[in-house]
């Protein structure tokens, strides 16, 4: 039998009435539930709210897609709650020990908003605490989703210029080689100052060339009068040398001096230097673009999420905008267009910068998934009187009216399984509301925009 004493050692129980306890107890039934056993289970009819007494128990399911573990403890108060709209149990409940539990059926809720209207409105309150915390779990579970697909993405673009400079640094090896053997060929015959100076001019002119690297067409045909040339001179091997000076752009006449003024084994142990000095210029110049790309894109990573900074300060939205479009260059680059019109005059907002740059790319973001990656995002900044405003448009297939009046709202989301959590709008509106700003939105089949109203920092005129 239930004590009243007992249930007034409950937290939502606590100095209610000595009769509204004992009516409590009346309508509620005790429950003696073996180790192992099941209070109820997940997606069983949510029929009753259940009272913790004695022993431990755990509640096992799946909130938003994630497992979840509940301990329970003497106190506790579980199952379905007045005014909850569940329809079946989103968990399932067992003892881990021998426990003893008052059921309180759902169907009696009526009556006890009526008797014990306190103890309803702290039951209220408990369910508002268990909608937040679900919240939480489904927004960080968002944001480590979106982390993961940022994650991807940044992995592919460092992977490309990573292994474009280790290949160029593996080639580099190859082709000193050559350079040594070349050297050491040259350095056994007894040139003049004039070969030594010919031949060194002409490795600096093409070493040094910064040229526009010429077309297709044009190196192909490049390659084939150097290739003939060479053969013309009894180097008849020479096709690969020939097809790397054509892609510096090397003319054919400008080789003809070599075999003017030296005899054919020296002009090609001169040959194989000069094409080898101009092949490590153009790995070294490999190796400069890979690593430089790395580098920005490490700088733009510590910029998005405002690593080694203080978390409030004045962030320059332009900036900001360029930073999140560095970031999902891996989305943008197979298809989509990104056109800019940015106020001159840099825009400041006193903001959280990780938090608006979780604007930007949900925003973004959803523009490329609406357009199914192809198509153009327009970015505007301007200033309207004390605000700066940040639109962001696509020319996809536009937002339908009834769909539109709900893309705000937590959970919704037109997506697949598995493909959204409908928490992406929601969370912007949260972050623009904490910066004092509003968010609009307007579609039209081939013109949908998001604008973003933010007050700008204080001192900006």
């Amino acid at each position: 039998m239930v004590e009243k004493s007992e249930l007034l050692r409950v937290p939502v129980f606590s100095g209610l009435p000595d009769d509204q306890i004992a009516w409590f107890i009346g309508q509620a039934k005790e429950m003696n539930i073996t180790a192992g056993d099941m209070a109820f289970r997940q997606d069983e009819p949510a029929d009753a709210m259940y009272v913790v007494l004695e022993g431990q128990m755990q509640a096992r399911g799946e909130l938003g897609g994630e497992a979840v573990v509940i301990p329970m403890k003497p106190g506790d108060v579980t199952g379905v709650l007045p005014f909850s709209r569940m329809k079946q149990f989103s968990v399932g409940a067992r003892a881990i020990t021998d426990s003893r539990v008052l059921r309180y059926p759902a169907s009696l809720f009526p009556d006890l908003v009526q008797k014990m209207p306190e103890l309803a409105q702290r039951l209220v309150g408990l369910m508002s605490d268990r909608i937040r915390e679900t919240t939480r779990r489904e927004q960080q579970r968002d944001r480590l989703a979106s982390l993961g697909k940022l994650s991807a993405g940044l992995a592919h673009e460092l992977n490309n210029p990573a292994s474009a400079a280790k290949r160029a640094t593996s080639q580099l090896r190859d082709v000193l080689k050559k350079i040594r053997d070349a050297s050491h060929a040259l350095g056994s015959r007894d040139l003049s100052p004039e070969q030594k100076a010919e031949i060194e001019k002409l490795e600096t002119a093409f070493v040094q060339s910064n040229e526009v690297p010429p077309d297709a067409l044009t190196i192909s045909d490049l390659e084939e009068q150097i290739d003939s040339l060479l053969r013309s001179h009894g180097q008849n091997d020479l096709w690969q040398m020939a097809a790397d000076l054509a892609r510096k752009n090397v003319q054919p006449e400008a080789l003809e001096s070599l075999f003017a003024i030296l005899d054919p084994d020296t002009a090609r142990a001169a040959l194989v230097r000069i094409a080898a000095s101009v092949e490590v210029a153009t790995l070294l110049d490999e190796i400069e673009s890979g690593t430089s790309r790395i580098s920005d894109l490490v700088g733009a990573i510590k910029e998005y999420t405002y690593m080694d900074q203080t978390p409030l300060q004045n962030v320059d939205i332009v900036k900001s905008l360029e930073t999140t479009l560095t970031i999902l260059n891996h989305k943008l680059k197979h298809g989509v267009v990104v056109e800019r019109d940015y106020q001159k005059i840099p825009l400041l907002v006193n903001s959280f910068g990780s938090e608006l740059n979780q604007v930007w790319t949900n925003l973004i973001d959803n523009a490329i998934d609406a357009m199914g990656g192809e198509g153009k995002i327009r970015v505007r900044t301007y200033r309207d009187d004390n605000c700066v405003v940040v639109e962001i448009a696509d020319n996809g297939p536009g937002i339908s009216p009834d769909v539109r009046s709900h893309i705000f709202e937590p959970f919704f989301t037109t997506k697949g399984v598995g493909e959204g959590t409908g928490l992406g709008l929601d969370t912007v509106q949260r972050i623009v509301k904490k910066h004092r700003g509003n968010i609009q939105v307007s579609s039209k089949p081939g013109d949908t925009r998001f604008q973003v109203w933010l007050p700008l920092a204080e001192g900006q005129t």
